[in-house]
């Protein structure tokens, strides 16, 4: 009895699951890639909800800061994007041809690649960090110097604390598409969703709680890049 039931949940999980070698509906196609588009839903509300303490709890300058110095760090992730992209492809491509010897070993090196790519892009973006928040921060009107050097400050501590997770974020750009591949975007999205809610918490024991300002933000945001 207890095989059977066995056998019947089996069977229940097997046509719940959608395997990429075969017929793709509209519905099929829309459960395939839902759970990446809620991904790249919660990865992006992680510059709203950071934004969202800031201003509320650290004042307008860091909150300013933050949204100058954002994009600069976004650019520098999207690395992690190009690379999960690309070789999703590929890997796909070789799974697909029945090599999965090759595919691993393919998977192996992007992931490898984008290690190191995180960790040289990290090195960087800490090093120039601060003349790019001078260069954003040179089209800010109506700022006195004084301001505007706080500005930067802001600028350069908060990415600094967040780019020295940038491997981390680069490899979860980079496996939210190797997790479609593996037929796992279910377990891609539960991963995605509890980090979401994870920097909300963070957030609000950060900056609310605590009130770190917007350093406790970068180390929320850096913090549940990792996990």
């Amino acid at each position: 009895m207890r095989r059977l039931k066995g056998n019947a949940q089996k069977s229940q999980r097997s046509k719940e699951r959608i395997h990429l070698n075969e017929h793709f509906t509209y519905v099929k196609l829309g459960r395939f890639v839902l759970p990446s588009v809620i991904m790249m839903v919660f990865i992006s509300v992680y510059g709203i909800v950071d934004g969202f303490f800031v201003s509320n709890f650290a004042g307008d300058i860091p909150f300013a800061a933050l949204n100058l110095i954002f994009p600069f760090i976004m650019i520098l992730g999207s690395v992690g994007f190009m690379l999960g992209t690309g070789g999703n492809a590929v890997v796909s491509k070789v799974l697909g041809e029945g090599d999965k010897e090759k595919a691993n070993r393919i998977f192996s090196m992007l992931v490898y690649t984008t290690i190191a790519f995180g960790v040289v892009l990290s090195l960087a973006g800490i090093v120039f960090a601060r003349p790019v928040a001078v260069l954003f921060a040179a089209s800010e009107e109506g700022m006195s110097a004084a301001e505007k050097e706080e500005l930067i400050e802001y600028c350069v501590v908060y990415a600094r604390i967040i780019l020295s997770a940038l491997p981390a974020f680069m490899l979860q750009n980079a496996f939210q598409g190797f997790f479609v591949t593996a037929e796992k975007a279910r377990l891609g999205l539960l991963v995605t969703i509890a980090a979401g809610l994870g920097n909300v918490i963070f957030d609000a024991l950060f900056v609310a709680v605590f009130q770190w300002g917007l350093v406790g933000a970068a180390f929320a945001t850096a913090l549940n890049q990792i996990l």
